[in-house]
């Protein structure tokens, strides 16, 4: 359909958004539902095209303990081997309907979360969350670290893919949002009530499964001690609803922000697959006792999905608790940060109300020529990884895209309109 204004177009694609409904449909192996990652040694990672000796080293980390875990190599030594010498190839999660939290490194055997945009039709898929402490999305890749990714493959993945089976119409994502919203998360940093909420619909299910008393005793341990495992829920719907949302190639929307420790990379509605990037920044913001931002590492994940969506950093004003957390400051910080990201949208999703915003609806729409026009880049709310694979998440703050990937795509998509200048 052609729009007889960017404006018009611009107004269908967040009617796309407001209008889908993302449900929880399963949880399965990768390789069941991404058909690439059958084709030989094939690894997904965070962000737009990366190379591996471009990579940083938590992400090269990420992709050795993925290696250890799919039995491709027995050191790291070997793994290092395979993965330089080109005998792995390397596909963006965005590539495949899919996000990755961090180093976003995926592979065959890993289980995924699956959810439907119900509206459109459309499936998206993310890794589940692993906890704190020493993980594969931080590039630890410890004996520790393959364990736990085992566990998460044989019993975790499962026992949730039968508890899902449970409803034959899955777990309605929006709902829940909206819930845990008005309970101070933003969906990024803060998972808190979200998981929780999880917590609840899920317990009483896996509790009636004809399952071993065992693994239903650790499944709903690890849920009640992980507070961000609905982060990966959040992303997976998140990527869903905008790539829903981007069926409509006219507009200057953001459909995707990534970074994946090199560049940073958008897309908008109108440019279609098309990546436009610029060098990434490191995040600013509070660090763990002993470290500081010369121990950081430049910014990676798919995470920013979040806020491409208009939860995370857009929806600071939801958890204020957060912006301590992140080094922001107070209430005032995050009022301010909110108000400020509503002159780079152009509107607000009523189905998600925030209470301490006087009930306005979360942000809705990047729109990439306000932000060319203000100067003003959307706030990203992170977690900081050491600039060492395996030392983990050090802090957590900000990151601003660079401005001059929105410019870029801009200037493309008028070039594609067929404005000369």
């Amino acid at each position: 359909m052609l729009y007889n204004t960017i404006d018009d177009a611009n107004q269908a694609v967040i009617q796309k958004i407001i209008l889908a409904s993302p449900v929880l449909l399963d949880v399965v192996p990768a390789k069941t539902v991404m058909k690439e990652l059958n084709q030989g040694k094939v690894l997904l990672h965070a962000g737009p095209p990366i190379r591996w000796e471009n990579m940083t080293s938590p992400m090269k980390g990420s992709c050795i303990g993925a290696a250890l875990f799919e039995k491709w190599a027995a050191t790291k030594e070997e793994a290092v081997k395979l993965l330089s010498q080109g005998e792995v190839d390397f596909i963006p999660c965005h590539h495949v309907d899919a996000v990755g939290p961090m180093g976003g490194i995926t592979s065959a055997n890993m289980p995924v979360f699956v959810v439907e945009n119900t509206t459109d039709g459309n499936r998206a898929y993310c890794s589940m969350n692993e906890g704190i402490g020493k993980v594969l999305r931080f590039g630890a890749y410890s004996s520790e670290v393959i364990l736990r990714l085992g566990w998460m493959r044989d019993v975790l993945g499962p026992v949730l893919s039968m508890a899902l089976k449970e409803s034959e119409k899955g777990l309605a994502i929006n709902p829940m949002i909206a819930k845990a919203i008005a309970m101070g998360d933003e969906f990024h940093q803060r998972n808190i009530a979200a998981s929780l909420l999880f917590l609840k619909e899920m317990s009483p299910v896996i509790s009636g499964l004809s399952i071993e008393e065992e693994k239903k005793k650790e499944v709903i341990q690890f849920l009640a001690d992980t507070d961000q495992f609905f982060l990966n829920i959040m992303m997976a719907a998140a990527k869903a609803v905008m790539d829903g949302a981007r069926k409509i190639t006219e507009g200057t929307i953001v459909t995707a922000m990534c970074r994946n420790g090199e560049n940073f990379g958008i897309r908008i509605s109108g440019m279609k697959e098309e990546w436009f990037t610029a060098p990434v920044n490191t995040p600013q913001g509070l660090y763990f006792t002993g470290y500081s931002g010369e121990d950081a590492s430049p910014d990676i994940g798919d995470s920013a999905i979040t806020e491409t969506f208009g939860v995370g950093g857009m929806a600071m004003i939801a958890a204020p608790a957060v912006t301590r957390f992140v080094g922001t400051g107070g209430f005032q910080d995050a009022l301010r940060i909110s108000n400020e990201m509503m002159g780079i949208v152009i509107g607000q999703n009523p189905n998600f109300s925030i209470p301490t915003w006087n009930f306005q609806g979360t942000c809705l729409g990047i729109d990439a020529r306000k932000v060319v026009e203000t100067g003003i880049t959307p706030v990203i709310n992170t977690g900081i990884a050491h600039k060492e694979a395996g030392v983990g998440q050090i802090g957590a703050g900000t990151v601003h895209p660079p401005v001059e990937c929105f410019q870029k795509a801009v200037r493309a998509y008028a070039k594609k309109l067929g404005y000369k200048g």
